[in-house]
């Protein structure tokens, strides 16, 4: 009964930080919101005892965001949680988008005979699905991992040369910016 309730408490979650996502007006907000609704979604996974599945659901979502944070913050030069934007764009044909999905999945649930089980489960349901996703190449996939977030840093590093203190000061209240002009240096 606890895990019936906490389920729907969790779906209810995951939808309305979904949608808070293109209600909220700013790119942190929705980016927070949106790492909520996916954690609820991984919490659910887990509910499922899908543990694997559900950890890395989770872990990925978190760490997209983090990625995500210091790419507004070092590329865009911004404060994410001040900058004010619009996660949704012609708001009339992504209404009609939307609800065109929305009706075509529910009808998918609702329509189509949902198969039943045939034999039963391994012993060991996380382990068998990893193989299964994986194969004998995790350890690999591990390592690539690594690597792949080293990458990113490395990229960020080298890139972003000057950040938003290089051109704002220490307390980001210098204006204009010291931003270099075509041709020359920075003022």
């Amino acid at each position: 009964m606890i895990t019936h309730v906490a389920f729907w408490a969790l779906a209810v979650v995951a939808v309305l930080a979904g949608a808070a996502v293109f209600i909220v007006d700013s790119m942190a907000r929705a980016s927070y919101a949106l790492a909520v609704s996916f954690i609820a979604v991984g919490l659910q996974v887990l509910l499922m005892q899908q543990n694997y599945v559900g950890v890395v659901t989770i872990l990925m979502m978190v760490m997209e965001m983090a990625v995500m944070a210091v790419y507004m913050v070092m590329f865009m030069g911004m404060n994410p949680a001040l900058m004010p934007m619009s996660m949704v764009h012609d708001n009339r044909h992504a209404l009609a988008v939307s609800i065109g999905v929305f009706v075509l999945l529910a009808a998918g649930v609702l329509l189509v005979p949902w198969p039943t089980r045939r034999g039963t489960p391994p012993v060991g349901v996380t382990q068998a699905l990893g193989e299964e996703l994986m194969g004998p190449k995790m350890l690999a996939m591990a390592g690539v991992g690594a690597v792949m977030a080293a990458t990113i840093v490395a990229g960020v590093v080298l890139a972003a040369h000057r950040t938003r203190y290089d051109r704002f000061g220490d307390d980001l209240r210098r204006r204009p910016a010291d931003d270099p002009q075509p041709g020359g240096v920075g003022r």
